[in-house]
């Protein structure tokens, strides 16, 4: 039984749910467009004022942990519509060919690993595989950027990530701005790719290369939800504490063979991942100690290598 008390509540709930600026029910993926409506590179400030720059505001306003019941309950609603957006997605995709890249969001554009991370990318999606990240900057948009440019010939690469390279940070003015160049002068048609952000970072731009977004409230939802979904196996480029959350969290989950099978990781980087973070080597030594099982490592900084593989698996799986 309902109180009139009660009653009332959730009148003021169902009120606050069509105040938000963001659409509690909404069951579909976002796309760029979708994202960043009000965005007008023509303009200048426009960015302030895009549909993800207003959520964004009022998630910091109203509290990134709300104590608002009815906040709360609008994020949680909309975060349950991603999830079902992400099931219609993969009703259409095999999720063994979802390959994820995982790496630090400070990666600059100028650098070689963000071409390498592109290319490789580029090439995968090609082979048919659906590309998973992030969706933020760095080794993210990188990922995006290569699935994005899927089909083209070198000299259009070339062209994209000379004209990226004009803002290489994504703190830098006209890092948003430069991406939109690229997706205006190459656009793209045939390959997909999906990008997994979260407005708990929100002052990172998510990519505008993903053609498909499904953005969160909730990070610790969003974060499992990467590591799941890339049923392919994850490259893990060189990053930072983000990174080396992700290597661990996926790890638990290829030991417990908690979707019935174990997926390969792919660390890109020999001296990074065996010298300056010396995950790779711990890993193999709980390997060898039974602590950790089921873990199918990999290290090497040929891109051939990490396809042959991926392809390998994807095959022993069926397709």
């Amino acid at each position: 039984m309902i109180s009139s008390t009660n009653t009332n509540e959730l009148q003021d709930i169902l009120s606050y749910l069509e105040e938000v600026p963001y659409d509690v029910t909404r069951k579909k993926l976002y796309s760029p467009e979708e994202l960043y409506q009000g965005y007008d590179p023509a303009i200048a400030g426009s960015i302030e004022n895009c549909y993800d720059s207003l959520v964004y505001r009022h998630y910091v306003s109203t509290g990134k942990q709300s104590q608002s019941v009815r906040e709360s309950m609008a994020r949680a609603i909309h975060d349950h519509g991603m999830h079902t957006a992400l099931d219609a997605f993969f009703s259409h995709h095999d999720q063994l060919r979802c390959i994820g890249i995982m790496g630090g969001h400070s990666l600059l554009r100028t650098d070689e690993m963000y071409r390498i991370i592109a290319m490789l990318s580029k090439r995968l999606t090609e082979l048919g595989f659906c590309m998973l990240s992030g969706g933020g900057p760095g080794a993210m948009e990188a990922t995006h950027l290569g699935a994005w440019m899927a089909g083209r010939n070198q000299k259009e690469v070339d062209h994209a990530f000379e004209i990226l390279s004009k803002a290489p940070s994504f703190k830098d003015k006209g890092w948003m701005d430069t991406a939109f160049m690229v997706r205006n002068l190459y656009p793209q048609h045939e390959y997909e790719s999906l990008g997994i952000p979260t407005w708990l970072y929100g002052h990172e731009p998510s990519t505008a290369f993903a053609t498909h977004i499904a953005k969160f409230f909730e990070n610790s939802i969003r974060e499992d939800s990467i590591l799941t979904l890339a049923f392919g196996g994850i490259i893990y480029a060189p990053g930072s504490a983000g990174t080396m959350q992700e290597i661990f969290q996926d790890a638990v989950q290829n030991h417990y063979l908690s979707y019935g099978f174990s997926s390969p990781m792919i660390f890109l980087g020999t001296q990074f991942w065996t010298e300056e973070m010396p995950v790779y080597p711990l890993l193999q030594n709980l390997m060898e100690s039974g602590r950790y099982k089921n873990l199918l490592l990999s290290l090497t900084d040929n891109t051939d290598e990490i396809i042959d593989e991926l392809i390998r698996f994807r095959d022993s799986h069926g397709e």
